[in-house]
């Protein structure tokens, strides 16, 4: 917001935006709103690199760049701010230099530094809109908490192997991150270290949400606001659920019961299955042992046509978008175990079983991908 002075574009910004300028919904105004914006991008990896380089080059007149990590080796195969010359700087300051760069009219400002509970309201407070760039559970709850908090829009986004999913929280028009995921579970995705993760995959959901934040900013289109988008890479298909807003919400709700911040941490799992990830060999051993394969319900979330083209015996069709009216089914003390093509939509489908008192959930890490590579090399996965 440049110190909060009215701006107006130089000769210079009119060459730098032009295409921005003829597009009707944007134009001079649009531009001028975007140059007294303040944004802050927490977590400059995979995600916040595409964000930061669109949201810079739009023209955002304050962007800060909040990480404590440093550059590494391995981070250049996805975090595009980056060159093999900023391994071991900190991604803050890296990032300010690159973005600085690009478009020296603005104004980065780095801050080396790990967002926590005792920090969250003075970082956050000082930006206009937040976007979420972390891949922690325990981070996420944080900034959405803080977010409400403070009354400030939150866009974010989380990614894992080959599949994404964006969320936008705007103060009084829509639920927050809590809404959809009211309850943190045990952090039991791999990171990428662990899972991996495609190259291509953040720079997707990161350029959406830089898509998110410019519209947000200019009061164009519609945002994804009570909408949860997902991503799969590998079918090239995008999907929206909707998010009801919940009164129950402990941040958002009637009655909150959050109304100051603290580190959240994720419940460990209740009872044996209970949101468990299980690996490949495992579920097949479950399977194989009578005591358990008896006990054991696989429900398949994912669409029609994925599902004829191959799935596991046994296995029931129960599409993800589906699934809300068909958890009372489950609530026996039977095991329900959720699988899909690579692990995300049945994490998902978990998470919401356990929040509806699905007594006993798992579901199938790296999904039938996993599976047929570790299993059963005949399974046809669409």
């Amino acid at each position: 917001m440049r110190g909060g002075a009215e701006v107006s574009l130089s000769e210079e910004d009119r060459q730098r935006y032009s295409r921005h300028l003829v597009l009707k919904e944007i134009g001079t105004q649009g531009q001028e709103r975007l140059q007294r914006a303040r944004v802050l991008i927490v977590g400059m990896g995979g995600l916040g690199s595409p964000a930061g380089l669109y949201l810079a080059a739009a023209g955002v007149g304050t962007l800060g760049v909040l990480d404590c990590d440093r550059v590494e080796l391995s981070n250049l195969q996805r975090q595009v701010l980056f060159d093999s010359a900023s391994v071991g700087t900190h991604k803050a300051l890296a990032a300010q230099a690159r973005l600085l760069a690009l478009n020296p009219a603005i104004q980065v400002i780095a801050h080396v530094a790990e967002l926590n509970a005792a920090n969250a309201r003075e970082l956050l407070g000082a930006y206009d809109i937040i976007v979420d760039g972390t891949d922690r559970l325990a981070t996420r709850y944080l900034i959405n908490d803080a977010c409400v908090l403070l009354g400030k829009p939150l866009v974010s986004a989380a990614i894992y192997r080959y599949e994404g999913q964006a969320f936008t929280y705007v103060p009084a028009r829509g639920p927050c991150y809590r809404c959809a995921f009211p309850q943190p579970v045990a952090e039991t995705a791999p990171s990428c270290a662990e899972a991996g993760v495609l190259g291509v995959l953040p720079g997707v959901l990161g350029t959406i949400q830089a898509t998110e934040v410019i519209k947000l900013i200019t009061g164009i289109g519609e945002s994804l606001i009570g909408r949860l988008l997902t991503y799969d890479a590998l079918e090239m298909r995008f999907r929206d659920f909707k998010v009801r807003a919940s009164s129950e919400c402990p941040v958002c709700g009637t009655h909150p019961s959050i109304t100051e911040l603290a580190t959240v941490h994720a419940a460990p799992p209740a009872g044996a299955l209970r949101a468990r990830q299980l690996a490949p060999a495992e579920l097949q051993t479950l399977l194989e042992r009578q005591d358990t394969a008896a006990t054991l319900r696989l429900v398949d979330v994912r669409e029609p046509d994925e599902f004829a083209a191959g799935h596991l015996n046994g296995a029931i069709n129960i599409p993800l978008d589906a699934l809300p009216a068909r958890l009372p089914e489950f609530l026996n003390p039977t095991t329900v175990v959720f699988v899909c093509r690579s692990g995300m939509r049945s994490q998902r489908a978990a998470e919401l079983a356990s929040r509806s008192g699905v007594p006993a959930v798992a579901h199938l890490e790296g999904g039938l991908l996993a599976w047929a590579a570790r299993c059963d090399p005949k399974l046809e996965v669409a």
